[in-house]
């Protein structure tokens, strides 16, 4: 309830009313002045209640006179009076009813109270109550008021005191709150400055207003009494302490700084009496050395005294705190005072409330940020702050360093830190094993065996003191141990984080600023405030160094794990503060204590010891004492995580590793991770403790960089506890996160950082050089990371990464080199698969730039380099092949990049690349890139390492040749684009087009280089590849020729073709000879191969068939070129030599190509269909592009453009060419040009050796020399025109000799037919159809070519001849075949007989056809004939072969039926004259021969033969003797004389009895008897010959029947009883059948013609067929019964000799 509501006002005046009653019956008996003055008093309230509205102003108006009955009552002095009136009087008091003038009268009242000593406690409160519940007392009043309260502190009794000072305490406070109450009420009313007096006397308060006023008087006195002075307004001061008195000061500082700020009195006051007091005050601390107070002193010192000075403290950090901005060199005194009592000589207890001062600075940034402008950054001014940061470094560094006098705990503390003595709590001594991480134990630092526990002692950020804050205490407190420490440590650190965030705070302010500034200015250029960046820079430039040697020295001694985070994270902030500001010392400085805490102590890291050595080498001198900054104690007692060994060129020891190492790594990451934009050059730093640390914690990189635990690989293996174990995957995995969050940096951050990676890995790699020992992959890995996050602007950073690993890819360390390849494969794979904008299809540039160091790598001479290459390729090839576009030419290059010294696998592995690209890339790439898939693949044919590839590589060729042919169109388009375009340019810059083939239509040059690069195959030195290179060339010229344009034919033919015959006849000529023994490994060579020479033969016979097949098949495509005869006639001249070469194989083969090339296999030419001729080439219809259809729902069908493009180029070949196109001249001349080189080949090669049989003479083979004489049919047919008599004996000279070539003794089982068969061995078949194509050709042809009918009889009787003499050739020594053992003989002559049979026939046969030719009959070809069989027919028996002489009979009977009616129709001619004696002897040499039949002749055979005999016999008495008057006489006289020789029995004396009647030939004999008996009465003797004919055979028949009869007779008488032979028995009947015949022939004759002789030989048988009656055989008689019966006829009387008249 207000005090001012009604029932307020009734509940008061009741009150009141109660209260004078109450004091009136008190004061009734001892007071009655009071008594009646109370009863008055009630009136009086009644008065006033009764006649005023507003009773309370009533009231106050006469307040005097309300409170006049209890002043008088207090004047009583009676206890109980005196409270009832104090109580009444605080009532009225606490409404507000009492007037200045009542409240005067009340503090009169009160004064007197307290000089009795009366009620002191009441006073004090009713004091309280008049001065705050109103303002009514100001003035000589309020100092009379504040003066009791004082005096009333400092009674004797201690509650009053207490309650005195509190009183004080709020009444000071009550008379600020007034002043500041009233500036609040004037604050809208500007008021005029009082004139200004010359000199403002310090006690001119004449412009205050009262409260102000009041106030002032107050502090001025307050500063009076603390300087001991007298007061000038609070009169009636008896005491006073200083305590007190700067206590109050402090807290009016404190509580009301406004009040000094705003009014200039009273700033007047602060800087004229406050600061000389307090610097005045503190002299005793500032003279007091605690080492000097044992010695007498010159001059006695004052001892500094604990509660003035702590109070001085207070003071000072108000006013520092306050009134900076005033007090600026007060200031400046003040902290350089404070930065004294930190020093070491000061009292302990000092140092500590120092230390707690020094701490709230620490809190405030704003006000150290004010010092650093105010006092550091001038000239000529102490350098406070960069003072303060040094005074806490150096005062932490002597605590550790100066045992602590002050404390009693410290005394035990283990010195040297042996053992755990005293100091049970000294956390993992050498007593507890160090491995004290069980232990709870208390947080503290240790360095050099001082041990200092951490307290806490203020939450972050404030500055809780303890010592400041003991106001009651008089003598110094005992500081335990750590105290100063702890304060000292979080000061240390609030100093940190309060600059550091202030300062940051500002600058990303600024950012945001200078932002907003580009966002609403784009084109102008932010220029922040010049001044901010100073200030800042400047408090970092004072204050690292001392934070820096205070912070390294407690993270050195830290044992808690908190601490060491605080330590680190302020390192860590200071060092990120530094990097934003660019301060690149300060930085480099805190990041390399930060490292070189992560390592192992007295680590060996060049990066970091040479900065510290900077650093190390500024002592930083505070007042006077140089301060080092303290190297790492080396006895450490921190728990070992691990064991490593050091990252070094020579193997050291191993190294540990604490816990606190690992906690520092943390930071080292954290640091790198989020500050990572200002580390700047400093990443080297960073980069290389990392790089360490991992690896003595045994991190491997694995894929894509990142670090994961691995083993090591050599020395002591690294030792991991379970603790670092969990840690090692989060720290590989912030590893990771630091190199991923460089995607965040800036470009130039991010250069720094590579930068700062390849310097790392040029180290690694000098330490890896001369050994094979693990390198250092750290710096390789994370260069992989960080490429592999920054894809999106690989640009920028892609050539100093991948420079630098295409160094590290050269290196001689196989693992360095290794993960060179790995980071740069991956770089360039990751690059290609990233989704660039703009995508790399049009962004060809960055493509190149991507595949550019795939190319560098080939430079590289390491296999397993080069393998990583490969297989990056084979990757892209698989993912990006169809994206390459422009990159496709270095792909290829780096395909084709092989060596042959690069090894097997190697060469695998771009070969598969190479067959990827061709089976699945040729369509997506450019066509000008074709020609590099060309090369490439011909480079992978030409290497030597693996056989398998080349072939391989051969095949694709072969693929592409094929694709070429399909895509011709698009390819062809494409290229013709792409050739204008280089034209122009070329035209522009005034150079002619540099491109291989030049002239050439660029789809041509294609195939050429295709077909150019097949060339060189065909010579490598591996027989497969040539043979393979070989086939493939012709088979794609045979197939896709006709896709050349007219004009590149002449390339082809003069460039490739021959080129490559060019080359292969000179390899094959110089070959080797030496035998090759067997082809690697345990592979076995063919004996025909076994030679390098005939390896290359091989090649030779491939390479002359593939051109003469294209000569063949392109013969009218090469006709229309304008050179086609000189080109025919180096191809003849290549026939020609290899046909000569001395090599079976090359020059068979090259007969094969003559007759290729001869079109004896005669091309299609009558096909005029595309589709045919697409046939014709070989190429099924299904290879033809379906893509090139023209529209997308046709069946697969042709296109027609390709069908059009053929008939184009295939129109020449594919219809036979048009009348009048070639003219026959040509032609002929061509065959002509073919017949000289047939004719050369055929004499060079039957040419018989001339001198004695040499071993090394060369023999032609069989089929070569079948092959050769196989050619003439066919060249003859274009020849026969002009065929000469003179080629025709030239052929004839080589027919015979090829005839006589006698086979190797080898190859004698293979040509030869065993000796019994009579075959013709193919050449022999080949030079009878040669002839009998002549002799065909002659028969048709004109008349004068029968002329050339006796040179062919020549030939074929020469060969006649052969059956009984073979040829000779030169003087080479043959067996004969069935005696020639193969080892004996090197040549066998051939088995001529079959082929002189043959040929027997063959003439007889012609001479069927041609007897009555004019020059067969002049030539006496006849004649020649039987002169020729005269030899087998004389040699019979003894011929090599029964079947020869047998043959020479009938063929000598058929040519005789057929020649003897043409010689006796010339006979008058006298052509035949020579015939006849040379037939004559024919005969004679066969029916009489003098060779004996061999033994083992059977009957049967024996008959056979006979039977032979018998028809010539049959010939000459039907051919020859009826026309005996052609015929000469001597001729027919011998054949009379023969047939009696052959009529008579001529035995031969060996035989037995048994064989004679068979060996007698009688069947001969009597086919003889009877033609000469024939012959003996021919009835029409016309000429005298005739008859001569007949005498002479009757004569020789009588003869003969004689001689048989007597033998007979001789023989039956002599054998007895036994029967004769059968066979003798047989002629005699014959030879009775004859008589009996020749007595009926003379019966018929007219007796004139019967000779007187003749008479007389008939008679004279008579007695012998008489004697013939006793023979026993019936049959016997029966023919001599015949045989005598005629006799009857002319046995007569004897006529009388006398007849006739004559006697």
């Amino acid at each position: 309830m207000s005090t001012s509501s009604p029932e307020a006002v009734k509940k008061l005046l009741e009150n009141m009313q109660t209260d004078l009653r109450s004091l009136s019956m008190e004061c009734k008996k001892k007071f009655p002045p009071v008594k009646e003055a109370a009863e008055s008093g009630i009136v009086k309230i009644k008065t006033i209640a009764a006649r005023n509205t507003d009773i309370l102003a009533a009231l106050k108006e006469n307040s005097s006179e309300v409170v006049q009955p209890f002043l008088m009552g207090c004047g009583t002095k009676e206890p109980k009076i005196t409270q009832l009136c104090l109580a009444a009087i605080q009532r009225l008091m606490s409404h507000e009813v009492v007037s200045e003038a009542a409240a005067g009268n009340i503090i009169n009242m009160l004064w007197q109270l307290m000089e009795n000593g009366l009620e002191e406690l009441k006073l004090l409160q009713t004091v309280l109550v008049l001065l705050t519940t109103n303002t009514v007392v100001h003035d000589e009043v309020l100092s009379k008021a504040i003066v009791l309260c004082f005096r009333l502190h400092f009674t004797k009794d201690n509650i009053t005191n207490n309650t005195a000072a509190a009183t004080v305490r709020q009444v000071v406070t009550v008379v600020f709150e007034r002043m500041v109450a009233e500036d609040e009420r004037f604050k809208g009313i500007v008021e005029q400055p009082p004139p200004v007096q010359g000199n403002t006397n310090r006690r001119s308060v004449s412009t205050l207003r009262p409260s102000a006023k009041d106030a002032y008087m107050l502090f001025q006195d307050l500063c009076q009494l603390v300087n001991a002075d007298a007061p000038y307004w609070l009169v009636g001061m008896t005491e006073m302490t200083r305590t007190f008195g700067l206590e109050l000061l402090e807290s009016v500082l404190n509580d009301f700084p406004g009040v000094f700020l705003q009014h200039q009195e009273f700033s007047f006051l602060l800087k004229e009496r406050v600061c000389p007091l307090v610097i005045k005050l503190f002299s005793p601390n500032i003279k007091f050395r605690q080492g000097t107070s044992s010695t007498t002193p010159p001059a006695p010192v004052e001892k500094p005294y604990f509660p003035i000075c702590m109070r001085l403290l207070r003071v000072v950090s108000v006013l520092i705190k306050h009134f900076y901005s005033l007090l600026v060199t007060e200031c400046e005194i003040f902290l350089s005072l404070l930065v004294k009592f930190l020093d070491g000589e000061k009292p302990q207890w000092l140092r500590a409330v120092a230390v707690e001062s020094v701490h709230r600075l620490c809190v405030q940034p704003h006000l150290l940020c004010s010092f650093c402008q105010s006092y550091d950054m001038k000239q000529h001014s102490t350098k406070v702050f960069r003072d303060i940061v040094n005074a806490l470094g150096s005062f932490i560094q002597s605590l550790f360093i100066v045992p602590n006098g002050g404390s009693t705990a410290a005394v035990s503390a283990p010195a040297g830190g042996s053992g755990s003595g005293a100091q049970g709590t000294a956390p993992g001594g050498p007593g507890t094993g160090g491995g004290s991480g069980t232990l709870t134990t208390q947080a503290a630092f240790e360095y050099r065996g001082t041990w200092i526990p951490l307290m806490t002692v203020s939450v972050q950020g404030s500055a809780k003191a303890t010592y400041l804050e003991m106001l009651d205490k008089v003598e110094p407190p005992s500081i335990p141990e750590g105290y100063a420490m702890s304060v000292a440590f979080s000061a240390l650190l609030d100093l940190v984080r309060g600059i550091t965030s202030m300062i940051e705070r500002e600058l990303t302010a600024e950012e945001e600023r200078a932002a907003e500034f580009r966002e609403t200015h784009p084109e102008q250029e932010w220029k922040p405030e010049p001044g901010a960046h100073l200030v800042w820079e400047e408090m970092v430039n004072a204050s690292w160094c001392g934070l820096l040697a205070a912070l390294s020295l407690l993270l050195d001694a830290s044992t808690d794990e908190a601490a060491t985070e605080n330590i680190l994270k302020a390192e860590m902030t200071m060092a990120s503060l530094c990097g934003r500001l660019g301060l690149v010392t300060p930085r480099d400085a805190f990041i390399t204590a930060i490292c070189k805490a992560s390592l192992p102590p007295h680590y060996a890291l060049t990066v970091l010891s040479s900065n510290s050595s900077n650093l190390s080498s500024k002592a930083f001198s505070i007042q006077g004492q140089s301060v080092q900054i303290i190297s790492p104690s080396s006895e450490s007692h921190q728990q070992v995580v691990a064991v490593g060994q050091p990252l070094a060129a020579q193997p050291q020891g191993t190294v540990v590793l604490t816990a606190k190492n690992i906690q520092c790594m943390r930071t080292l990451l954290n640091l790198a991770h989020c500050h990572g934009a200002v580390l700047g050059t400093s990443w080297q730093l960073v980069l290389a403790t990392l790089q360490h640390l991992v690896w003595i914690l045994g991190l491997k990189p694995a894929v894509g960089g990142a670090l994961k635990p691995g083993r090591a690989v050599e020395g002591p293996s690294t030792v991991l506890t379970t603790a670092v174990m969990t840690d090692l995957p989060v720290i590989s995995n912030i590893l990771s996160r630091l190199f991923e969050s460089s995607q965040y940096l800036d470009d130039v951050s991010l250069h720094h950082l590579i930068n700062a990676l390849c310097s790392l890995s040029l180290e690694a790699m000098e330490m890896a050089y001369g050994n094979n020992k693990e390198p250092s992959l750290f710096a390789v890995a994370k260069l992989l990371e960080t490429g592999l996050v920054n894809m999106d602007r690989i640009e920028i950073l892609w050539r100093p990464l991948t420079g630098h690993l295409l160094e590290v890819c050269q290196h001689p360390n196989s693992r360095m080199r290794e993960w060179g390849a790995e980071a740069l494969t991956a770089l360039i794979k990751a690059g290609l698969a990233y989704k660039h904008d703009p995508p790399l299809a049009h962004n060809q540039r960055l493509q190149l730039l991507l595949l550019n160091p795939l190319k560098e790598l080939s430079n590289v001479l390491h296999a397993d380099i080069r393998q990583k290459q490969l297989e990056c390729v084979l990757q892209i090839l698989q993912s990006q092949g169809d994206s390459l576009g422009p990159g496709w030419p270095l792909v290829l290059g780096v395909i084709g990049a092989i060596r042959n010294d690069q090894g097997e696998s190697l060469i695998r592995t771009a070969f598969q690349c190479l067959q990827l690209v061709v089976t699945d890339f040729l369509p997506t790439m450019p066509c000008t890139c074709l020609q590099i898939v060309v090369d490439v693949a011909g480079s992978f044919g030409l290497q030597n390492q693996e056989l398998n590839i080349s072939l391989t590589s051969i095949g694709l060729l072969w693929n592409i040749s094929d694709y070429f042919f399909q895509r011709g169109e698009a390819i062809t388009q494409e290229l013709e684009r792409e050739e204008e375009a280089l034209q122009k340019q070329a035209q522009e810059k005034g150079e002619a087009l540099n491109r291989p083939f030049h002239p050439a239509p660029p789809f041509d040059c294609l195939w050429l280089c295709l077909y150019a690069k097949l060339g060189e195959l065909c010579v490598d030195p591996r027989p497969a590849v040539r043979k393979s290179g070989g086939q493939t060339l012709f088979s794609t010229i045979a197939a896709h020729g006709t896709l050349l344009q007219q004009p590149t034919w002449h390339i082809v033919v003069w460039k490739v073709l021959f080129q490559l015959l060019d080359c292969v006849r000179t390899s094959s000529t110089t070959a080797d000879k030496e035998k090759i023994e067997s082809g690697g490994g345990n592979i076995l060579i063919h004996h025909s191969r076994d030679t390098a020479e005939k390896q290359w033969a091989e090649t030779w016979v491939l390479t002359l068939a593939g051109v003469a097949r294209i000569f063949n098949t392109r013969r009218y495509l090469l006709q229309q070129l304008g050179d086609f005869f000189e080109a025919w006639e180096v191809l003849l001249n290549h026939i020609q030599s290899a046909a000569l070469s001395k090599n079976n194989e090359v020059s068979l083969a090259a007969l094969k190509s003559f007759q290729e090339i001869l079109q004896i296999v005669t091309p299609v030419r009558d096909s005029d269909r595309a589709a045919d001729a697409l046939a014709a080439m070989g190429v099924p219809p299904v290879l033809i592009d379906p893509l090139s259809a023209s529209g997308p729902g046709r069946p697969l069908v042709r296109s027609d453009s390709l069908v059009e493009r053929l008939t184009r180029y295939n129109g020449a070949e594919l219809q036979a060419p048009p009348p009048g196109e070639e003219s026959a001249l040509e032609d002929s001349a061509l065959w002509w040009s073919a017949w000289n080189t047939w004719y050369r080949t055929g004499t060079e090669s039957t040419r018989p050796p001339s001198g004695p049989a040499e071993k090394l003479a060369f023999i032609p083979s069989q089929p070569f020399l079948t092959a050769l004489v196989q050619i003439f049919p066919a060249l003859y047919q274009h020849i026969k025109a002009n065929f000469s008599m003179d080629d025709l004996k030239k052929l004839g000279v080589i027919l015979y000799g090829a005839v006589s070539v006698p086979i190797s003794s080898d190859a004698s089982p293979f040509i030869l037919p065993s000796y019994t068969e009579a075959t013709l061995t193919s050449l022999q078949e080949a030079v009878l159809t040669a002839l009998d194509v002549l002799q065909k050709a002659i028969c048709v042809g004109p008349e004068n070519l029968q002329i050339m009918y006796p040179a062919i009889f020549e030939q074929l009787l020469l060969f006649v001849e052969f059956s009984c003499k073979p040829p000779q050739y030169g003087r080479v020594e043959t067996k004969h075949v069935a005696n020639a053992k193969y080892n004996q003989a090197e040549w066998v002559a051939l088995n001529y007989v079959p082929f002189a049979e043959r040929s027997l026939e063959v003439m007889v046969d012609l001479y069927h056809k041609t007897a009555c030719h004019k020059a067969v009959i002049t030539e006496k070809v006849l004649q020649n004939i039987i002169k020729t069989l005269r030899m087998p027919l004389g040699l019979k028996y003894a011929c090599p072969s029964e079947s020869t002489w047998k043959l020479a009979v009938s063929s000598l009977l058929k040519v005789l039926s057929i020649g003897l009616p043409v010689a006796r129709q010339h006979a008058s001619s006298g052509k035949f004259d020579t015939m006849w004696p040379e037939l004559a002897n024919a005969f004679e040499d066969f029916l009489f021969t003098k060779s004996t039949p061999p033994d083992n002749l059977s009957i049967q055979e024996f008959q056979q033969n006979e039977s032979i005999d018998v028809e010539v016999v049959q010939l000459i008495s039907t051919e020859i003797l009826p026309f005996a008057n052609f015929i000469p006489k001597d001729f027919v006289a011998q054949i009379m004389t023969m047939l009696n020789k052959g009529s008579i029995h001529s035995q031969a004396p060996s035989f037995t009895e048994a064989e004679i009647d068979v060996r007698m030939r009688e069947e001969f004999s009597k086919v003889c008897f009877e033609t000469l008996l024939q012959f003996s009465f021919s009835n029409k003797v016309s000429t005298p010959q005739e008859g001569y004919i007949s005498r002479m055979a009757l004569s020789v028949l009588l003869k003969r029947a004689q001689d048989v009869l007597r033998r007979y007779v001789e023989d039956e008488r002599l054998s007895g009883r036994c029967p004769l032979p059968r066979q003798q028995v047989t002629e005699i009947i014959f030879v009775l059948k004859a008589i009996s015949t020749l007595m009926d022939s003379l019966k018929k004759t007219q007796p004139e013609n019967v000779d007187g002789n003749t008479w007389a030989q008939v008679i004279a048988l008579y007695p012998t067929l008489v004697e013939c009656i006793t023979c026993s055989s019936s049959e016997v008689s029966a023919a001599l019964q015949e045989a005598l019966g005629p006799f009857k006829d002319f046995m007569q009387p004897p006529v009388s000799k006398v007849q006739n008249g004559e006697s």
